[in-house]
């Protein structure tokens, strides 16, 4: 073993709390595994805007008890110099059921209270969005919630939310993690948590705070539209999370009687034990809750995924059989849904690689719609420096199944979106129409709007695909005209015609570009987005297709169309890629 190496060791064997990581670490030196030990600290896990992931296991480049406790010495200092009152106001902490995630999160509990911050720390497993909403209902400096969402079994995460409730951006990220390296260097301190609970400084939620979050939805005006909820049947997985409890309560606390969970799937297990992975967009992960609706003969099949952030549904169809709607459906839907229902103009939002139908959607309702990069964290802090007194936040979604309704919680709450979304549904029945009527009026109105995405894995060999785009820009994709291109790296919108504008986001290596018809279909319109994933060595590409829908023509025709064509151009745009 290289000197640098062992001296890496040494400094984390001396720290770190865990046994079980202790001996782990043992046995790689024991069994002489170099490889193994050089990947544990070839560097650390990388903290960024959403907090740190990783797999479960020894060393600084794994979720483990030292990088906790690391973690949460920075963040704290981090907030000491930054937020006015942090340690009185304090940090609310919560956790999934993942194997690893209450000792996690009883660790960051307990270095923060030694730093002398005020903590409320749930006293059992919580949903995500109810951490969010803890932070403005405290009025705390910041909130941790320790999940790895729907990622599989080895994994676990540490999440933060900012004082505003919101995820934290820039330059939060970067500066909470050079605090996390100065704290890997450094004594951490820790307090017991009896000691912290006889000193004040920690504060066990219990089922009241719970029941706080249960009446601010019960009382909010956007979920308050009541009718005939016991003419909606549906089934529910919690898809072995957390979000069973709450879910299923405030389904009930709605109306909502004919509510059919899936059994083997409605305690939190971190085993994840009835599917491959929980996520409720991969391919089976929805197949026990389409099953018990379809033996109910429940008109929905729902779903939360692990922390019950997000939300999925399938819907049954006139021959009985069940259909996934896409996140960009159920964005459209509820936000046409929310945008009828309110008197005055309204702010929404989406990210760049959601649908542009809710811009539409929009402008018929007199509303806004704003849009920002991928993710939520973006969403939330945007909405809260665009709404007015004129025109307040109204809801926002991604296309990867998160949504928020009003600013209850500034974050995606798979919890409030279901319940919103079943009442929608519940509206519908009464009016006499189905959620599958209620997209048909949309696209009629505004287009056949259909999206899909690919992914291209990146070998050692593949050349930059963004750079080599900007150094050829292409005028035709597919056989389609492109009238414009966004670049976001350089924040340029570029015209055919030679025009150019300015756009104002935060800079990011994402190419757009918006296509005219082609000869087939010279009315329909295209829009083709290629990105870097940012966790993956991937390019994804996201397609847009948008066709009008003329009077006499089915749902079911334009869907065949639409299909035939996107195949067609998203065929033709993948060979054009530098491979």
């Amino acid at each position: 073993m290289n000197t640098h190496l062992q001296l890496q060791l040494n400094h984390w064997l001396g720290r770190d709390p865990d046994p079980v990581s202790r001996a782990a670490l043992e046995a790689m030196v024991a069994a002489g595994d170099e490889a193994a030990l050089g990947a544990a600290f070839s560097g650390r896990l990388e903290f960024g805007t959403a907090g740190l992931r990783g797999v479960v296991g020894p060393g600084p480049m794994a979720m483990n008890r030292l990088v906790v406790r690391e973690t949460s010495a920075g963040l704290g200092a981090y907030l000491a110099s930054h937020v006015k009152d942090a340690h009185s106001r304090g940090v609310i902490i919560g956790f999934d059921g993942r194997h690893d995630s209450r000792t996690f999160a009883h660790d960051a509990a307990s270095v923060l209270c030694a730093m002398g911050f005020k903590v409320h720390l749930t006293a059992t497993v919580a949903p995500t969005p109810l951490v969010a909403y803890g932070v403005c209902h405290f009025h705390a400096a910041a909130g941790v919630v320790v999940t790895a969402s729907h990622n599989p079994p080895q994994y676990n995460g540490y999440k933060v939310y900012w004082e505003n409730g919101a995820q934290i951006i820039p330059p939060h990220d970067a500066g909470i993690a050079a605090c996390i390296d100065r704290a890997a260097n450094e004594a951490i301190p820790f307090m017991d948590q009896s000691e912290a609970t006889k000193r004040g400084l920690l504060e066990w939620l219990q089922q009241d705070f719970f029941e706080g979050y249960r009446r601010a939805i019960k009382h909010s005006a956007l979920l308050s539209h009541h009718t005939r909820p016991d003419s909606v049947a549906m089934a529910y997985s919690a898809m072995h999370g957390v979000g069973a409890e709450m879910a299923l309560t405030l389904l009930k606390d709605a109306g909502f009687t004919a509510v059919y969970p899936v059994a083997a799937q409605q305690q939190p297990d971190g085993d994840f034990p009835t599917v491959k992975f929980p996520n409720p967009e991969e391919a089976g992960a929805m197949d026990l809750v389409i099953a018990e609706a379809s033996a109910r003969g429940a008109m929905l099949a729902c779903a939360n995924d692990p922390d019950a952030d997000r939300f999925a549904v399938a819907v049954r169809r006139d021959d009985g059989s069940y259909r996934m709607l896409s996140g960009d459906q159920v964005g459209c839907l509820l936000g046409d849904y929310l945008l009828s229902l309110s008197p005055k103009p309204q702010l929404v939002g989406k990210t760049l690689v959601s649908s542009g139908l809710l811009e539409a959607i929009a402008g018929h309702y007199d509303g806004r719609c704003y849009t920002t990069l991928t993710g939520f964290k973006w969403l939330m802090n945007t909405a809260q420096k665009l709404q007015t007194p004129s025109c307040p936040f109204l809801f926002a979604y991604e296309e990867a199944l998160g949504y928020t309704v009003g600013h209850l919680v500034w974050d995606k709450d798979g919890l409030s979106a279901q319940l919103a979304f079943a009442q929608l549904t519940a509206a519908l029945a009464s009016a006499g129409m189905t959620l599958w009527d209620r997209l048909e009026q949309i696209y009629r109105r505004h287009g056949f709007h259909h999206n899909c995405q690919v992914s291209i894995a990146l070998g050692a060999d593949t050349p930059n695909i963004g750079e080599a785009l900007r150094a050829a820009p292409p005028s035709k994709i597919g056989g389609r005209k492109v009238n414009c291109c966004e670049d976001l790296k350089w924040l340029t919108k570029r015209y055919a015609d030679g025009r150019e504008e300015t756009i104002h986001l935060p800079a990011s290596d994402v190419l757009i570009y918006h296509l005219d018809g082609d000869e087939a279909l010279p009315h329909s319109s295209a829009r083709v987005i290629v990105r870097p994933s940012g966790t993956e060595p991937k390019i994804k590409c996201y397609y847009e297709l948008v066709l009008p829908m003329a009077e006499g023509t089915s749902l079911a025709e334009v869907q065949r169309l639409a299909e035939t064509t996107m195949d067609q151009l998203v065929t033709a745009h993948q060979a054009s890629l530098p491979h």
